[in-house]
């Protein structure tokens, strides 16, 4: 670049990078190159190279050296006592930034799906915090719309959902799958059929169904082509599971949340001919705001 060119650019382009002015303190208050590249980890060829290119891009000679040592011209003085300022200013500045990021990680929202927030995050959780033992965690648990709701608002960092597709405005990665099954109480006529459902059969009974909204009524809906028929809707999965135990009516759930009712005969599991019930369990955030800090630990704990 000409000197011409380094007058008229942009500021980046006429004032000297930070590492080459914490350079040349280094060399006044040590009087050696060798020394001043020794305390700054890197060798004596490449702090001279970077003196040279400073010196090129002021168009002024900063140090006289010599066997005996190195020693600041009377413009290297003046632009030392310059190049303080201007480092003094970066460590302010560094500081602030430390700062920002340590109010960032004192805290994590995150925003789940019931399944999820019930019976894998926890011991997410967990997890982050024997690493983050200092980070205050809140939990909002809703529905699928709900969780895009706080995100888009700016009221969680990170959320989890399990409907079929990912809310406008929000980037995602899948993070696990699961599989909703067809459950009744062992009394139900359904406990004792010797055949599968057919997907005409589980269409025209009336079920009881998590809110609208919701991931599970979402693939569920999908899955038969139209909107099931509820006999009851509630706001939440162990709700709907309390309601089957007692005899209410059949429901479709999602296995990670009665596996142990299955194992325990509380719920018996129909089996459904031709009803794809698998789904694809999703981390979210706002599009183009990639997570940061304690947010990006516990992605990277659910993908372990």
């Amino acid at each position: 670049m000409s000197e011409e060119q380094a007058r008229s650019g942009s500021l980046a382009h006429r004032v000297p990078e930070l590492g080459a002015l914490e350079l040349l303190l280094a060399v006044a208050r040590l009087g050696s190159l060798g020394a001043a590249a020794r305390e700054l980890g890197i060798t004596q060829p490449a702090a001279s190279s970077r003196l040279r290119s400073m010196e090129r891009q002021l168009g002024v000679a900063l140090v006289d050296r010599s066997p005996r040592g190195s020693r600041l011209t009377d413009a290297g003085a003046l632009v030392t006592d310059w190049a303080r300022q201007v480092v003094a200013a970066a460590e302010v500045f560094d500081a602030g930034a430390q700062a920002l990021r340590a109010t960032r990680d004192s805290r994590l929202r995150v925003a789940a799906s019931m399944t999820i927030a019930e019976y894998l995050l926890p011991g997410w959780l967990l997890a982050l915090r024997a690493g983050r033992p200092d980070t205050a965690v809140s939990l909002l648990a809703g529905n699928s719309a709900k969780v895009a709701e706080l995100l888009l608002a700016g009221e969680a960092d990170l959320g989890f959902v399990e409907g079929l597709t990912v809310p406008a405005g929000l980037d995602s990665a899948v993070i696990a799958h699961d599989r909703l099954t067809v459950v009744t109480a062992p009394a139900h006529p359904w406990a004792r059929r010797p055949r599968p459902l057919t997907t005409a059969e589980l269409a025209a009974t009336p079920l009881i169904l998590r809110e609208r909204g919701s991931g599970t009524r979402q693939v569920l809906d999908a899955a038969l082509g139209a909107p099931a028929r509820p006999l009851i809707e509630l706001s939440s999965t162990t709700a709907v599971k309390a309601a089957v135990i007692s005899g209410a009516g059949p429901a479709v759930l999602s296995e990670l949340a009665v596996g142990e009712e299955l194992a325990t005969r509380r719920l018996i599991g129909i089996s459904v001919d031709g009803v794809p019930l698998r789904r694809d369990l999703r981390a979210v955030w706002p599009t183009g705001h990639r997570p940061t800090g304690p947010a990006r630990e516990l992605l990277s704990l659910t993908r372990g």
